[in-house]
């Protein structure tokens, strides 16, 4: 009796955490292990996955993956000074990547210090993006091949939370190395974001010498759910050299908005995302370097069976759905008038099993269409995938 009053309690009580918790908690809420007269806290999470993909009727056959291996640290070094890391391995240790590293100094609920190397608070799932967290095995199209998550610059900046009643509020605003000149200069040949990340040196030096700005609002009603509202722009080109001008100044702006919310009758969660991106393109480039995108992506997850399965107490069998669709050139061709191609659609149903919350076992089956910049008709592709990602 005294163990599941105990269980009770705690339930309670991660309950009642998670509701108090924005997107841009993220980085606060993962969970760790604690050692005595250590003064660090270690974490992280395995992500791996089988992959069946046939596309135009041609296939490589199945594939075993291990995607991604993530180590989270924590320390208190002082009263308000904390430090936080995340440094991810991926493809077998082929990549590795600090992520986020980054010295907290807190003043006021309202008003923290934050440096090093951050998130861009740009949409949600930049910040929101552990594996164990999702019901897919895929990351959302919009955030990955539109956007350029991960995204992380090396910066400062300053961000806060408040509640009142069942209302929370939060900011974060950073200034921060930015875009290169590789958006629109890389191997996919059209407009990139994801592709900057390919430049040397983005933790030492900033391509364009003007800071990148990007700033979030969100809002969470704990009976409704969160919304936010996100902005990052700056110069991506190195239009000065030595105090003198080379070349026009040239931009690029990222608005975006995310929601999230638990349809409480049949606690059916429901989560997206949508970005809206400008860039500032040299007149001399053909239209298939794009100066505007756009994209969303949506999940709904039902749970449609939750009890006690060996000794996990509250195991869950969901039933998910996500909508995918990013268009990499919004406009039409000046020649001829008609529209510009460049755009993918996906949909992928998912039954996943959540024996704890912090591990998912999950069986994806993604159906796309990708048409290219001239409108063809759209190449089919479909993928299965099958595997897991855990907490550790």
């Amino acid at each position: 009796m005294e163990t599941a009053l105990a269980q009770e309690e705690q339930s309670d009580i991660e309950q009642s955490v998670k509701e108090n918790q924005l997107n841009m908690d993220a980085v606060f809420s993962r969970p760790s292990l604690s050692f005595e007269k250590v003064p660090v806290a270690l974490g992280g999470y395995l992500e791996a996955n089988t992959m069946h993909r046939i596309e135009e009727g041609i296939t490589d056959g199945l594939s075993f993956q291990a995607r991604r291996l993530t180590i989270f640290m924590a320390a208190s070094i002082s009263e308000r000074i904390k430090f936080l890391t995340e440094i991810e391995f991926e493809n077998g240790g082929k990549e590795i990547a600090i992520e986020f590293a980054a010295l907290d100094v807190a003043f006021h609920p309202m008003f923290n210090l934050r440096g090093g190397i951050v998130m861009n608070p740009i949409g949600a799932f930049n910040e929101n993006h552990d594996g164990p967290k999702w019901e897919f095995v895929e990351r959302p199209d919009v955030a990955v091949n539109m956007l350029a998550a991960t995204q992380s610059n090396a910066g400062f900046g300053v961000y806060g939370k408040t509640y009142s009643g069942n209302w929370i509020f939060g900011y974060e605003a950073y200034l921060t190395n930015g875009f290169n000149s590789k958006i629109i200069s890389n191997e996919e040949d059209k407009t990139y974001l994801p592709a900057y990340k390919d430049g040397d040196n983005l933790f030492e030096e900033n391509f364009s010498g003007k800071a990148m700005f990007s700033g979030k609002l969100a809002f969470k009603n704990r009976k409704i759910g969160e919304l936010g509202l996100s902005y990052m722009g700056g110069a991506y080109n190195k239009f000065e050299e030595d105090g003198l001008s080379v070349e026009d100044k040239a931009r690029v702006n990222v608005f975006a908005i995310d929601w999230n919310t638990t349809i409480q009758a049949t606690n059916t969660y429901i989560v997206g995302e949508a970005a809206f991106v400008k860039v500032e393109t040299p007149e001399s480039y053909t239209p298939q370097y794009g100066n505007k995108q756009h994209g969303f992506f949506m999940d709904v997850v039902q749970p449609v069976y939750k009890n006690k399965i060996f000794e996990w107490e509250d195991a869950t069998f969901n039933i998910a759905a996500r909508f995918d669709y990013v268009d990499w050139n919004v406009g039409k061709f000046k020649e001829s008038d008609t529209n510009i191609g460049d755009q993918l659609l996906a949909v992928t149903p998912g039954i996943s099993f959540r024996p704890t919350p912090k591990t998912v076992f999950r069986i994806n089956y993604r159906y796309e269409w990708q048409k290219d910049i001239i409108n063809n008709p759209a190449e089919r592709a479909a993928t299965w995938y099958m595997g897991f990602s855990s907490y550790f």
